[in-house]
């Protein structure tokens, strides 16, 4: 088993969508890496942090986990989606995704600060200057940390 932080602005989909929702394909990724990471090494089963973005308090709003083998993400066939892409065919898509599935709502954001002032992370990608990835691996250790810090607050 592995273990992944993906990041969503919740304007656009939250971790309360997700928990309505209770599936969705993770669509839209538009870096190598990071794609990479979804159809190279993901894993049915696998676990998410979910962490929300470009919003006043970005943190880790909650967990998910992998619920799909990679497959080609629809929208880069899609001429009308705003993830359109023109060198994208079905015979040699370009983009792939899984579908990510709600595990549980954190009582309260885990804060980036929070994680950033934290010793216990300061290895962990999401704290590292200049680290925007979408989608990053997380080490077994960081995470359940993270959960600890998310149930009993430290």
């Amino acid at each position: 088993m592995q273990y992944w932080l993906m990041k969503s602005e919740p304007t656009s989909y939250s971790i309360d969508h997700l928990k309505r929702d209770k599936k969705t394909p993770w669509d839209g990724v538009r870096n190598y890496q990071a794609r990479n990471f979804m159809r190279d090494e993901m894993a049915v089963g696998d676990k998410v942090l979910f962490y929300h973005s470009s919003t006043e308090v970005p943190g880790i709003a909650g967990e998910g986990s992998v619920c799909s083998a990679f497959y080609p993400d629809p929208t880069q066939f899609d001429a009308k989606s705003k993830y359109y892409d023109s060198k994208a065919s079905n015979e040699k898509p370009r983009w792939f995704l899984v579908d990510v599935c709600f595990a549980k709502k954190y009582k309260e954001v885990i804060p980036l600060t929070r994680i950033k002032n934290d010793p216990r992370f300061s290895d962990m990608l999401v704290v590292q200057r200049g680290s925007r990835l979408s989608i990053q691996p997380v080490s077994k250790k960081h995470f359940d940390a993270i959960v600890k810090l998310a149930e009993h607050g430290r």
